[in-house]
């Protein structure tokens, strides 16, 4: 390492170098001019023949012979005073130089602000990427994988600086938190141009529509991607760290609704699981002995089979009191209840638009989920829940093979994303979605909106490589930026008078200097920011002060400007072209076997369940007692053996007719409706045929 001392020494040497260089080099001249006469006297040496005199030589000369050859010498003393000027300017900028490293000291620390060398070199000045700010004329841009965290209060140009020039630039898929619409108005039509521009708006019937649960794959998967669709409807704000007893059975409840509607209903939406939970003509109890008596995943010929996570569900409700079941059923309907709105079940009717489209469709896709502030709080646990399976299903898989892996990048650019709470997947996804090409550029107003929605330890900061700094109105952030910009080591000097004040000199002047911390930014500084400044920090590379962007004030974005795609209630025009589901003509009956396993193992149909004169079906077919009691009494009867058969089999006819009630077999219970007439010696062909007519209508999809 160069000390001071050190390099003051060979400042003096190379000045006393360059000095007697030019000396020499004028006395050569001088003696090369007056051809070596023998009068010059004898070189100090000779080399290859060429004498060489003593530097100082030209002096003696000079004083000797000026009066023979006075230009000679004239020119020699401009050579030799220009070796001295050369020498004096090597002084002062030794010197000068030696006053800037003795500022740079590191004691406390060596922050500084980058240089623009530094800045082309860590490549934030490329021409592709998401917009940072602007250095001077030229932007400052990121290409890299690494994700963004802009800091940033309201008003403070956020979008005008950030969102809309990267949406204006990006050409690779996007999904765009938009919660007023603005970005949609402002890009939308310049990214129709390449892309599919989807807007979710599931307050407005114009939007595209998304059903969740036509993302759910049938299979092996089919129950990890239920429990994680419960997982958010039971923790709809994203701020639950314990589950209390009600919302781990109500997630169960769901995780069973949930399943049984994508087997057995032909309406599979949210909204259907909310009907199905909550019809006003059947009991909590009918609606679980419709999922326990449902063939899920028996096939033709084979024995009928409820899927276990749907029979563990409805029993263990079953099993409960009464007044806990009301109590599992009402936190479980208050996770549905956004459903119940018929602009939101029609905007969750159906899937216009898929995950896999988001970076596998032929063209690119531009997702904005537009949400109104007025329906902020109410809609999160649907955006929520988008999120989470967008996160979970692009990540589950990478594929080392270049030509399997995705085709279009994808940029989640998420405005105000703590008003979203708290993802855990997405916080834990950050430190390594980027190797799935997919990067996150987050904004938020301050570091007090992270740790509210994430907690105080969370891992949002630790996973971004880029981070920007508006002014800040927040005394917390302010002190967490002016700490990541670091702190610098000042030299400070300090100066004791002694002396008589009187008196016309001071008798003593003592001059001390000491080194001292200091932040480069201080918190006060980062809140008092000029309007047009802002700070971007880079990992591995010292802050830049940089310049905000302003879209409307650079031509290069103006041009892009156009206006938006036109919407329509009929139809969702621009979306990817529609890709089958798993779901599709799934539909499931109940089963009679399964009917008489249930009433057996019931023991009896409930008093409340039993059919009175006055029931109907759901399709408005009478369902009376009499003529099945009517066939079980007939005329004829002695042999108590087969009236007991008789009886079972009117406890069998009754369980079905609750189930009926219940809304679980319209078209069977139109047949058993009938009334059937003859002896007892056709009841047991009309229970055969029963039967299978059961197997037959309900056995198989």
């Amino acid at each position: 390492m160069v000390t001071p001392t050190k390099f003051l020494i060979g400042q003096i040497g190379l000045v006393l170098g360059i000095v007697i260089l030019g000396m020499w080099a004028s006395t050569q001249w001088a003696a090369h001019q007056l051809a070596y006469q023998a009068q010059l006297g004898a070189p100090w040496f000779r080399v290859s023949g060429w004498p060489l005199y003593r530097p100082w030589q030209l002096f003696v000369w000079w004083f000797q012979y000026e009066a023979y050859a006075p230009a000679v010498f004239h020119r020699c003393g401009l050579m030799a005073a220009s070796s001295g000027g050369l020498g004096c300017v090597a002084a002062v900028a030794g010197s000068l130089w030696r006053a800037r490293q003795s500022r740079r000291v590191t004691t406390y620390g060596s922050a500084r602000w980058a240089s623009l060398d530094e800045v082309s070199r860590a490549g934030v000045l490329r021409e592709r990427g998401v917009f940072l700010g602007r250095l001077g004329p030229d932007y400052l841009r990121h290409d890299g994988p690494e994700h963004i965290l802009a800091f940033a209060p309201t008003r403070s140009g956020k979008g005008v600086g950030l969102v809309v020039p990267t949406l204006l630039s990006w050409t690779g898929s996007v999904i765009v938190h938009d919660i007023k619409g603005e970005n949609w108005d402002l890009t939308a039509g310049w990214r129709s141009r390449f892309s599919h521009a989807v807007l979710f708006n599931p307050t407005d019937l114009r939007s595209a529509r998304y059903n969740p649960l036509l993302e759910v794959r049938k299979g092996i998967n089919e129950v990890r991607d239920v429990q994680n669709i419960a997982d958010i409807l039971v923790d709809p704000e994203g701020s639950l760290e314990r589950r209390s007893h009600w919302e781990k059975t109500s997630h169960s409840l769901l995780v069973g609704a949930i399943l049984h509607v994508l087997y057995a209903e032909p309406d599979k939406t949210l909204a259907c699981v909310a009907r199905f939970l909550s019809d006003p003509d059947r009991s909590l109890v009918d609606a679980m002995n419709c999922m326990l008596a449902t063939n899920h995943l028996g096939g033709e010929g084979e024995p009928p089979r409820v899927h276990p996570v749907v029979a563990s569900a409805a029993r263990d409700i079953l099993n409960k009191a009464p007044n806990e079941r009301s109590g599992v059923l009402s936190t479980a309907m208050s996770f549905l209840g956004l459903y119940q709105d018929p602009v939101v079940a029609a905007t969750t009717s159906t899937c216009d638009w898929r995950i896999a489209d988001l970076v596998n469709a032929e063209s690119p896709v531009s997702l904005y989920l537009v949400i109104p502030p007025s329906d902020i709080s109410r809609t999160k646990p649907l955006v929520r829940l988008m999120l989470n399976q967008i996160g979970r299903r692009l990540t589950e898989r990478l594929e080392g093979d270049p030509a399997k892996r995705n085709r279009h990048q994808l940029l989640m650019m998420l405005d105000e994303f703590p008003a979203l709470g708290r993802l855990d997947f997405f916080e834990t996804a950050l430190a390594f979605q980027a190797g799935y090409g997919i990067r996150a550029y987050l904004i938020a107003q301050s570091l007090n909106q992270i740790s509210k929605a994430y907690g105080e330890n969370n891992s949002i900061l630790d996973n971004c490589h880029v981070r920007i700094a508006f002014s800040s109105n927040d005394e917390r952030t302010a002190k967490r930026i002016s700490d990541a910009l670091g702190t610098a080591t000042e030299q400070r000097a300090q100066r004791n008078y002694a002396g008589h004040r009187l008196a016309p000199w001071l008798s003593h002047v003592m001059v001390s200097r000491q080194e001292t911390a200091r932040p480069l930014l201080t918190a006060g500084e980062v809140m008092q920011l000029p309007p047009s400044d802002e700070l971007v920090l880079v990992s591995g590379l010292p802050p830049i002060r940089a310049k905000k962007l302003r879209y409307y004030e650079d031509t290069n974005f103006r041009s892009r400007q156009l206006p938006a795609p036109v919407l329509s209630t009929d139809s969702y025009r621009d979306v990817p072209p529609l890709r089958p589901n798993d779901w599709e003509h799934q539909i499931r009956f109940t089963d009679a076997r399964l009917i008489a396993t249930l009433s057996v193992a019931n023991g009896d149909v409930p008093q409340s369940d039993t059919i009175n004169e006055s029931d109907t079906d759901s399709a408005g077919h009478d369902v009376k007692p009499a003529s099945v009691d009517a066939e079980v009494t007939a005329p004829g009867t002695t042999n108590e053996a087969e009236a007991a058969g008789d009886s079972q089999h009117l406890t069998h006819l009754r369980t079905i007719a609750a189930i009926t009630k219940a809304g679980c077999v319209r078209e069977q219970a139109k047949t058993l409706a009938k009334g059937r007439k003859g002896s007892r010696g056709k009841l047991a062909g009309k229970e055969s045929q029963t039967h299978d007519l059961f197997v037959e209508q309900g056995g198989v999809a």
